[in-house]
């Protein structure tokens, strides 16, 4: 079943950690009721210790905490970070936890999305986890990425999707399915005017909604489609709706690694380069820093802002979360952000830049041509199941009776 459009929202954009962190540590500050949170990755740096104080302060009033780390993006966790969260009356469930002994065994399902609802009138949605490099004054290492910040109906449905994730980690199948089904009622008064649609990625009924939203758009444009994403390796039929985009006269434009926290990065794309150059596609490369967003704009009225990366962990394996949004003022608003990125920080790449011989380019394509077609396919023959949360090992036996009454 297809989720709605729901109109009467409005959004900020946060661009990192500078502006996304206080925003979230103010939001639960104010909170009265309840505090919803997924990341992939907290660590127990600055960062993720003002969180901690953050979480700690509110559910020492009273607030409900419910906060959801993925055991391989978030290992080192203290014990007297984690006891100290569950004794105040946390509940820190882990996604898809190992024993400590013991390798991972879905190495490649990660619970990547990065999420907040506070007291239900509030969301954060995007790429940002709780690490102290996405801040600048950690170095050249620092990363560069994005969230946005919602108001308005929208923040109903991504609170009913958290609570439905937590209810299916703890075995509520029935439960789940139904709230999946049945998106929430339009309970919250309209903020403003913007219309949005919340999007996830799952291993079962969701496998290709934030894909299949980001070609619908790109097939849909007439003028312009910008695309920064910090991994960017997908499948044949994305690369086709790309250059026939640009073959209409679309100015098409993406905003990749140039300086990647890990190599592979950028050689994975660099080998689509001639590809997508002679396809009319123009690519520039973000030196200034590792680039971790994962945003769009297309024709200054839709916009995505979420987890998803456009390779084959976020397309066809990690569980994924995004916004996406129409409204031509926060477009412009986004437009602006990765044009003032273009301008300043990126290495346009020419096609006369690209040296190598013509058979190993034919070779190299003809390759990249069936394992980018079939990727889908291998990717969906690897291990699935259904997400399973567990209380973090130290949280102690109290904790455990919390999190699953």
């Amino acid at each position: 079943m297809s989720q709605p459009w729901i109109s009467g929202n409005t959004f900020a954009l946060l661009e990192n950690g500078e502006q996304f962190y206080p925003r979230v540590f103010e939001t639960i500050a104010s909170a009265q009721r309840e505090v919803l949170l997924e990341t992939f990755i907290l660590y127990e740096d600055k960062v993720g210790k003002a969180l901690h104080a953050a979480l700690l302060e509110a559910a020492r009033r009273g607030v409900q905490v419910d906060v959801t780390v993925d055991a391989f993006g978030s290992p080192d966790l203290s014990k007297d970070f984690v006891a100290s969260l569950t004794d105040a009356g946390v509940r820190l469930h882990v996604f898809d936890p190992a024993p400590r002994l013991f390798a991972r065994v879905n190495y490649f399902r990660r619970m990547h999305r990065k999420l907040v609802v506070v007291d239900g009138k509030r969301a954060f949605v995007g790429g940002i986890n709780y690490s102290a490099d996405h801040l600048a004054d950690y170095g050249p290492e620092a990363k560069q990425d994005y969230a946005v910040e919602a108001e308005g109906p929208i923040v109903a449905h991504i609170r009913s999707f958290m609570l439905a994730a937590i209810a299916e980690g703890r075995g509520r199948r029935r439960w789940f399915t139904w709230r999946r089904s049945h998106p929430a009622a339009k309970t919250l008064p309209p903020a403003g005017n913007a219309d949005a649609l919340f999007v996830w990625r799952d291993n079962r009924d969701h496998k290709n909604d934030i894909e299949r939203q980001y070609r619908l758009a790109i097939r849909l444009a007439r003028k312009r489609v910008v695309i920064a994403n910090a991994y960017f390796f997908p499948g044949y039929a994305f690369l086709r709706d790309l250059r026939k985009a640009a073959r209409r006269g679309v100015e098409v434009s993406l905003i990749l690694q140039g300086n990647p926290d890990m190599p592979i990065v950028q050689t994975a794309a660099a080998m689509l380069y001639h590809h997508l150059l002679h396809g009319g596609v123009q690519i520039y490369e973000y030196c200034e820093r590792p680039l971790h967003g994962k945003v769009a704009v297309v024709d200054d009225e839709w916009v995505t802002v979420g987890s998803s990366n456009l390779d084959p962990l976020s397309l066809s394996l990690n569980l994924e979360s995004n916004l996406m949004i129409m409204d031509r003022d926060f477009a412009r608003t986004v437009a602006g952000a990765l044009e003032r990125l273009m301008r300043h920080s990126c290495t346009r790449v020419q096609a006369a830049d690209l040296h190598e011989p013509p058979l190993w380019r034919k070779l190299r394509s003809f390759v990249l041509f069936h394992l980018l077609r079939r990727y889908p396919y291998w990717a969906g023959r690897l291990p699935a199941h259904a997400p399973r949360l567990a209380p973090h090992p130290d949280s102690g036996a109290a904790a455990e009776k919390q999190a699953f009454p």
